[in-house]
C-alpha cells in the first residue's frame, strides 16, 4: 500500500505502556459497572473516593493503572517503549484509521449526516472497555458502549503466522471491519439487530450475528473502494491480501482448524466464501446500499 507520508488520525489512545490488570480478584470491568450507582447514592464526592480507593487497590494488585478512571486520552498514558518496526506499525494503523475517517465523513456528508469518529485503543495483553475486559486472545473488537475500537498489535503477527494472511492491506482490512461496526452503530443498524436478537431463537440470533458481521466486511470493502479509486493507495496485490485474510478468519476455516469439523448453525461471522463475497461487493460497488446483508429478513 502507498501509505507513507499520509495524514495520521489523532483519535489514538495508546495504552501499550500501561500495566495490564490481573484476572484474579475483583475485575476492574466489574467494578466500573457500579460507577453510575455509586454516583446516584453518594454523589460526586462518593464517586471520587471510590475512584481513589479502587485505583489504589488495582495498582497494588498489579492491575488497572491509576489513570483508568480519568480522561481517555493518550496524553495521560505512560511512555511506550517500542522497536522501530512496531513504531512503523503504529504509524501505519494511524494512517489507515485516518483514511477510514475520510471515507466515512464523505459518505455521511452525502446523506446529510455527520460522521462521529471512533477512538482506536492500542494495548498489550489486556485492557478495560465499557463492554468489559478485553484481551489479546479476543482479537480486535469494537465496543458500541464507548464507540472505541480495541486492538492488541500482536494480533497482526498472529494473522500472518497462524492464519497465513500477511500483508499491510490484510491488516487494514481488519481495522476497516471494526470501523464498519462503528458505522453500523451510528446508522442505528446495531440497535435494530440487538432488538431482533432479543426476540429470536438461538439459531436466528446466530444468523443475525452473521449478517451483521458480513455487513461490516462489506463496509470494509467500501473503504477499500475509496482508498483505491479516490486516493490511489493500493498496489496490485492488495485486494488478494484482504481476501486471503477474510477467508482465514471465516467461521468454517477456524472451526476446521480448532475441532476438525464445521458446524454452520454455530457460525457468528460467516464462512470464508461469505466473508470474501461481501468484502468484494463493497470493494466493487463502493455503496452503502449494496451492503444490505439482511435482505432475507
Amino acid at each position: 500500500m502507498k501509505w507513507k507520508g499520509r495524514e495520521k488520525s489523532s483519535n489514538i489512545n495508546d495504552r501499550r505502556g500501561a500495566r495490564s490488570y490481573s484476572s484474579g480478584g475483583v475485575g476492574a470491568a466489574a467494578l466500573l459497572r457500579f460507577v453510575p450507582l455509586i454516583y446516584r447514592i453518594l454523589g460526586f464526592k462518593g464517586l471520587a473516593a471510590f475512584a481513589v480507593v479502587g485505583g489504589i487497590y488495582f495498582y497494588y494488585q498489579g492491575g488497572l493503572p491509576l489513570n483508568a478512571l480519568s480522561s481517555d486520552t493518550s496524553e495521560n498514558q505512560p511512555a511506550v517503549v517500542q522497536s522501530e518496526e512496531e513504531k512503523q506499525h503504529v504509524d501505519f494503523i494511524s494512517v489507515m484509521l485516518r483514511d477510514t475517517e475520510i471515507t466515512w465523513e464523505q459518505l455521511f456528508q452525502k446523506q446529510g449526516n455527520t460522521y462521529k469518529q471512533p477512538t482506536l485503543v492500542l494495548y498489550r495483553g489486556s485492557t478495560s472497555s465499557a463492554c468489559g475486559a478485553g484481551s489479546a486472545a479476543m482479537g480486535p473488537f469494537y465496543c458500541p458502549a464507548d464507540q472505541h475500537i480495541y486492538i492488541d498489535l500482536s494480533f497482526y503477527d498472529e494473522l500472518a503466522s497462524r492464519h497465513g494472511a500477511p500483508g499491510d492491506f490484510a491488516q487494514a482490512y481488519v481495522l476497516a471491519h471494526e470501523v464498519g461496526h462503528h458505522v453500523q452503530t451510528l446508522l442505528g443498524i446495531s440497535r435494530k439487530v440487538h432488538t431482533l436478537k432479543s426476540k429470536s431463537t438461538d439459531v436466528v440470533r446466530n444468523q443475525l450475528s452473521v449478517m451483521q458481521e458480513l455487513q461490516a466486511d462489506c463496509f470494509a470493502g467500501i473503504w477499500g473502494f475509496y482508498a483505491k479509486n479516490h486516493r490511489e493507495m493500493l498496489d496490485k496485490d492488495d485486494l488478494g491480501e484482504a481476501l486471503v485474510a477474510a477467508a482465514a478468519i471465516g467461521d468454517d476455516t477456524l472451526q476446521r482448524q480448532a475441532q476438525g469439523k464445521v458446524v454452520p448453525d454455530s457460525f457468528t461471522h460467516g464462512s470464508a466464501d461469505q466473508r470474501k463475497k461481501w468484502f468484494q461487493i463493497g470493494f466493487n460497488e463502493g455503496s452503502i446500499d449494496a451492503c444490505n446483508t439482511f435482505n432475507n429478513l
